[in-house]
């Protein structure tokens, strides 16, 4: 019994062996916009940006910026076509730790400010005093229905939640690379190895 479940399994594994690339090139399709937004929107806000560090006490603001944006804006570019994913991994994680950590870790963990989680905080549960506040003077004052047609109304904690889930991406793809069949990475580096006698 337990060799026949061990023989299915490896011929599971097998099968999916050839899509095995397909992980990889979502993660680096989900990662794509994210970053070259958040690139974009630091270089064109470049002097805004700047100012921005050099209140939180970011060292070098100038420089920090200009290799963060660029970081994430080539950085997204690069996750786009599979290209040397591995190594541009690594400045992303650090961009995301110092996001996660210097920017919003004091928000606690939750990106919106939701009471029901077990994970809300305290600046989390006195959020919910001023949402009921909002609709209120939202249904008194306005037309609630269509303020709220495109979704209920909310407020950002602004948590580490999502610095933290971007930074779980480019760690699995730290270690799996851009894709088998996926990436430019897998092409190229095909085309390499005979050339370099590597094996």
């Amino acid at each position: 019994m337990v060799q026949k479940i061990g023989a299915l399994w490896f011929q599971l594994l097998s099968y999916l062996r050839p899509i095995d690339g397909i992980p990889p090139l979502l993660a680096r399709l989900y990662l794509t916009p994210v970053m070259l937004q958040a690139g974009y929107t630091k270089l064109v806000g470049f002097d805004n940006t700047v100012s921005w560090f050099e209140s939180m006490g970011m060292p070098l603001p100038v420089v920090s910026v200009a290799l963060v944006a660029l970081s994430e804006f080539v950085g997204g570019i690069l996750l786009l076509i599979g290209w040397l994913t591995r190594l541009v991994c690594i400045p992303l994680m650090i961009a995301m730790l110092v996001a996660a950590f210097a920017v919003h870790g004091e928000n606690g963990w939750l990106t919106l400010s939701d009471g029901n989680s077990w994970l809300a905080n305290e600046r989390v549960i006195e959020a919910q005093e001023k949402k009921r506040e909002i609709r209120r003077l939202m249904r008194e004052h306005g037309d609630y229905r269509w303020l709220t047609s495109n979704g209920s109304m909310t407020i950002l904690n602004n948590g580490m939640q999502l610095a933290i889930t971007y930074f779980l991406f480019l760690l699995i793809l730290l270690f799996t690379g851009g894709g088998r069949y996926t990436s430019l990475d897998y092409w190229l580096g095909n085309w390499l190895k005979p050339r370099l006698g590597a094996s």
